[in-house]
């Protein structure tokens, strides 16, 4: 079947889950849009070194890459939706370990030691889905056909993650540009880099501290899970032995426990079956999350504890009555994020002087992590992002 009787497919087994769960009743009164307060520094690490990004970077070397990288990634979604919010995972994983330098596309080898293994031979990165890859990848050969040896790879991502904001109704925002390409991928970075989907407020706020992010940052950019899917391994937990309890979690709402169940068995169940994010308007990028979590319908128990900690419920109330304000608020977020650690001098590898791909993928085409969809082709150009 086309790649767009898999998108219809996908949509149906969300709709199944909706229907089991009856999500009604009226939502927290919207207040008045107030400003956010100032992103609140966590722990004691001191924030990274910013380099300077401008919007022009690739005024006279390479105009056009916005448009190029839109046109692939409007196909991309339109063909497989879900590599929308899968590129957006992955600019988030990438950002977060050593900042925005494309580190996380660097392939595995199946002979690497120990010592040589790259970030995505670590358990937090295994589950990143095969399609985020490959809409860099595809989007990277494009602006190679019209810009060669010019844009990094972690321009190309950080543009297709805006891309995708946008085209699932998100807002449009420019981004600015000159990161440079990761030499090397250190899987002993990850740990402790990234949040987990049990993570505490605590903990939370420690990892976005040592990005140089703060509270703000962090209620903003969990606005990402308006859509997107999760494993179910990751809500096992939550749905039937939440702390040793062999209970859910009290704090999750009957109906979406009941419905999870249904499709995340105890055990004996598919590792590749996911679940939606946001079980209002999983498609649709919106502010709907955070309503979600008012009414205790967050997916992982790092989103609900966002609503129950009294330093970022305030957050969350107001982004729940105000999408302007949270896509102010997000965008705001996501530029700050786009500014991790960016390279600078011999620290990175720009378009000019790279080879003129970004990664080499040592793994056979995969279907997509979502079931259903259909395996689909390489791309043409088979070596991109190469790092030495």
């Amino acid at each position: 079947m086309g790649s767009s009787g898999a998108g219809i497919r996908l949509r149906r087994r969300v709709s199944l889950l909706l229907l089991l769960l009856v999500v009604g009743g009226t939502t927290a009164r919207a207040r008045e849009a107030q400003p956010l307060p100032e992103a609140a520094a966590a722990g004691t690490r001191r924030a990274p070194e910013r380099h300077g990004l401008s919007l022009d970077f690739y005024a006279k070397t390479c105009p056009a890459v916005d448009q190029i990288v839109a046109n692939v990634t409007a196909a991309r979604y339109r063909d497989f939706p879900a590599a929308g919010p899968a590129v957006l995972r992955l600019f988030h994983h990438d950002c977060f370990v050593e900042g925005c330098d494309a580190s996380i596309l660097i392939a595995p080898t199946p002979t690497a030691s120990a010592s040589s293994k790259v970030e995505r031979d670590m358990e937090e990165n295994k589950n990143l889905a095969q399609e985020a890859f490959d809409t860099v990848e595809l989007a990277k050969a494009a602006v190679e056909s019209r810009c060669p040896r010019v844009v990094s790879c972690a321009d190309v991502l950080a543009l297709a993650a805006r891309d995708y904001v946008q085209q699932a109704g998100g807002p449009f925002y420019s981004v600015k540009k000159g990161r440079k390409d990761s030499k090397v991928s250190l899987a002993g970075k990850v740990r402790g880099s990234l949040p987990r989907a049990n993570s505490t407020v605590d903990e939370l706020l420690r990892v976005f501290a040592g990005k140089g992010l703060g509270a703000a940052d962090l209620v903003a950019l969990s606005g990402a899970h308006t859509v997107g899917f999760a494993h179910c391994v990751h809500v096992l937990g939550r749905i039937y032995d939440f702390r040793g309890t062999r209970r859910p979690d009290p704090l999750m709402d009957a109906r979406l426990v009941k419905a999870l169940r249904m499709s995340c068995p105890s055990s004996g169940g598919s590792a590749r079956v996911v679940v939606p994010f946001d079980v209002s308007t999983p498609f649709q990028f919106d502010h709907a999350y955070y309503a979600n979590l008012q009414a205790r319908l967050g997916l992982l128990g790092s989103d609900q504890a966002l609503f129950l900690d009294p330093r970022t419920r305030p957050l969350v109330q107001e982004l729940a009555g105000n999408r302007t304000r949270f896509f102010q608020a997000f965008v705001a977020s996501m530029d700050r994020m786009g500014a991790i650690r960016i390279k600078k001098g011999k620290k990175g590898r720009s378009g000019k002087s790279a080879t003129s791909t970004c990664f080499r993928s040592d793994r056979s085409p995969s279907s997509t992590a979502v079931p259903g969809f259909p395996l689909h082709p390489r791309p043409s150009l088979e070596r991109l992002c190469l790092h030495p």
